[in-house]
């Protein structure tokens, strides 16, 4: 009986592993190709499935489930900014795993996986804008024309930046000056081509 309760729940994290590789792997690395928070998305999802699969009654992992969720809520405003994007590839991966435990423990197999598919099935149309055209984006630079941060002179600097990126510059940010190097660390806000 225990071997068959250990081979099920580990049959359940496999199924569960693999939805959340797909979408890491699949969905999310091929439009940004940047792995910086790949590891973190499948740790979160291994680990809250886990945390979930251990728990014997449903009510308590539910419960669970939303302290899980009020717990990223205040980790998120005391950890560095992390984009909107990845963001919400995080909290995909910290709902699936709670999704897939408790539909795992009431035996709904078929409905996790029809869950699972659905989840990775919008995320990819999603994240290829399908029907949406992102208007905005962001980006960091290294900005060395220091003396055009100025005021007085923001259209002369916003005109320069959209010679030297080629992108349609629409505003930007002063993060840092460092006066040493003569450099400002700026974040630009571009519109994408349609």
């Amino acid at each position: 009986m225990l071997n068959l309760s250990l081979g099920l729940f580990f049959a359940g994290f496999i199924i569960n592993f693999l939805s959340a590789f797909v979408i890491v792997r699949l969905v999310y690395y091929p439009r940004g190709k940047c792995n910086n928070f790949a590891f973190t998305f499948l740790a979160f999802n291994t680990v809250i499935y886990f945390i979930m699969g251990l728990f014997t009654s449903i009510e308590l992992s539910i419960g669970t489930g939303f302290g899980l969720f009020a717990l990223f809520s205040i980790l998120r405003y005391r950890t560095e900014t992390v984009p909107i994007r990845e963001m919400t590839y995080l909290f995909v991966m910290a709902a699936l795993p709670i999704l897939n435990s408790v539909l795992w423990g009431l035996s709904e197999y078929g409905k996790l996986l029809i869950v699972d598919l659905m989840v990775i099935i919008t995320l990819w149309i999603l994240d290829r804008e399908w029907g949406f055209h992102r208007s905005q984006s962001q980006m960091d630079v290294v900005y060395e024309k220091i003396e055009l941060i100025k005021k007085e002179k923001k259209e002369e600097m916003l005109a320069d930046l959209r010679e030297r990126t080629g992108l349609l510059v629409q505003d930007f940010e002063v993060l840092d000056i460092n006066f040493l190097r003569d450099c400002a660390d700026i974040r630009i806000t571009y519109s994408r081509k349609g």
